[in-house]
């Protein structure tokens, strides 16, 4: 079970530098991460 989350989580990471890197969704992680928080 705990290397699945770190697979999906090392997948998520890779998809966040990803989307900076191009700089197009950055606000929408950055949406995305608050709500992971408020969960």
């Amino acid at each position: 079970i705990w290397k699945k989350k770190g697979y999906l989580t090392a997948v998520k990471a890779l998809s966040l530098a990803k989307s900076i890197s191009t700089g197009h969704s950055k606000s929408f992680f950055v949406q995305q991460t608050s709500n992971r928080i408020l969960e």
